[in-house]
């Protein structure tokens, strides 16, 4: 099967990334990265229309919300909450007003930021982080329900998509350079998870972000390759859409249906020949796929009074 997206966006992003269709309020959340900004939108008919910009002083790698609406924001070394429309900083709950950077996932002298981010069937939030120096060796970690901070992985080169299985057991995880998407086993209740394997590997491209559908089914955002892959969940090829952009960067479903596929691209890294050919690059994309996704598991925050 293979599928076209259109452009649905007027604005372009630098590395637009990290979409996510918050149900309740009817409105998209992404961020881009290069610019530091958290953007919100909504749905209007074959377009998203940006409603409000969240702009920080920092890169921002990812964003999810709360059942009540409040943002949690991955700066470029720390995690913290905001209201929507309302200014940056504020301390996660469980934290002091004397702690007003949230919880620090990275050190403050440490050449990498954070980079892409996603919450479990039980609402913790997970983070990777990526390397601004030579010898990266990166880590995925998990901010859970008391505060407390769980390294996943300490030996990946760049840390990229999250994404699990419709029945929350199997959980998906990409290291892009190496071009390969892990999975392992996936305890909701206690946060547990078994030794991670090769699921996939990719070479024409990097993997970048995914989201699973209601079957089962895993879609990569394939950077350089201008498409988002579907992929069977015992890793075989199932469809194609094709994106007028060169650098796709992650994907989601949206809408009160859950079945239209929103994709996430920049014009970073692209020059100005590549621009001038693929001149939608850094727009959101829509298309119909024919499947619905899974709804967005709210963060649940850190339990109030632990840290």
């Amino acid at each position: 099967m293979r599928w076209t997206a259109t452009a649905a966006s007027a604005e372009t992003f630098s590395l637009g990334e990290g979409p996510v269709w918050d149900a309740p309020r009817e409105r998209l959340l992404w961020v881009d990265i290069d610019a530091g900004a958290v953007h919100q939108g909504t749905l209007d008919g074959d377009r998203v229309i940006v409603t409000h910009t969240l702009p920080l002083d920092r890169t921002v790698g990812a964003v999810v919300c709360s059942a009540d609406g409040e943002l949690l924001v991955a700066g470029a070394q720390t995690v913290f909450t905001t209201t929507p429309g309302g200014p940056a900083g504020e301390p996660v709950a469980g934290r002091t007003a004397t702690d007003p950077a949230g919880i620090r996932i990275i050190p403050a002298a440490a050449r990498r930021r954070l980079n892409d981010g996603a919450c479990d069937p039980a609402g913790r939030f997970l983070i990777g982080t990526l390397a601004l120096a030579d010898t990266p060796r990166e880590t995925l970690v998990r901010l859970e329900h008391s505060g407390e901070v769980t390294v996943l992985d300490d030996d990946l080169n760049l840390s990229n998509g999250l994404a699990w299985s419709p029945d929350g057991t199997l959980f998906y995880s990409i290291d892009s350079r190496p071009g390969i998407v892990w999975v392992r086993s996936y305890d909701v209740t206690t946060g547990a998870v078994g030794p991670r394997r090769e699921w996939l590997r990719i070479s024409d491209g990097l993997p970048d972000g995914m989201c699973v559908d209601a079957e089962g089914h895993v879609w990569i955002a394939i950077w350089g390759a201008g498409e988002v892959r579907r992929f069977t969940p015992d890793a075989q090829p199932a469809g194609v859409v094709e994106v007028p952009a060169p650098h796709t960067t992650s994907v989601a479903f949206v809408g009160p249906g859950l079945d239209r596929m929103l994709v996430t691209t920049a014009t970073a890294e692209l020059g100005a020949e590549r621009l001038a050919a693929y001149p939608m690059s850094g727009c959101l994309f829509l298309a119909q796929v024919g499947v619905t996704g899974l709804p967005v598991t709210p963060w649940a925050g850190p339990i109030s009074g632990e840290s």
